[in-house]
């Protein structure tokens, strides 16, 4: 498969950018709300945070299943860090929670940096960067308006 074959469909960066919505009205709400209105979108956010985080480490599992019994247990064991670290941030919860989604979305981006190469979808990484930084400045700026 050509790398420039690999890169995402148009519908796929559409709904990449889409999935900025939560993260960048729930973390401007938290600026504008009243603190009275932040229950809600805190744990809004960051319930998304951890859910994407999770999603972003399921990935690997997909990228392995069709290697059959030849699937790197590497590949395997990150793929459920991100939950297992998505559920340490609900846990957490409020600015902590959110700091730990914030490193934990850059430390998902570096892992499929390596990893992408591998499997020729290294022409994901220019949207992936940009949706990594646009979250986690968004998990950033909800932890900010926490503190």
């Amino acid at each position: 498969m050509k790398a420039d074959m690999a890169g995402p469909s148009r519908w796929a960066r559409r709904l990449g950018f889409c999935g900025l919505i939560p993260f960048v009205s729930l973390a401007a709400l938290l600026w504008v709300a009243r603190p009275d209105d932040w229950p809600l979108a805190k744990m809004a956010l960051l319930g998304y945070g951890a859910t994407i985080s999770s999603f972003l480490g399921a990935i690997h599992w997909g990228l392995v299943m069709p290697e059959g019994p030849a699937q790197p247990a590497s590949s395997l064991l990150w793929g459920v860090v991100p939950s297992l670290l998505g559920w340490a941030a609900l846990l957490l919860g409020d600015a902590p929670g959110l700091l730990l989604i914030a490193a934990l979305l850059w430390a998902c981006f570096a892992v499929d940096r390596a990893l992408f190469p591998r499997y020729q979808l290294q022409a994901w990484l220019p949207m992936r960067l940009r949706l990594t930084l646009v979250a986690s400045l968004s998990c950033l700026a909800g932890a900010a308006a926490l503190l």
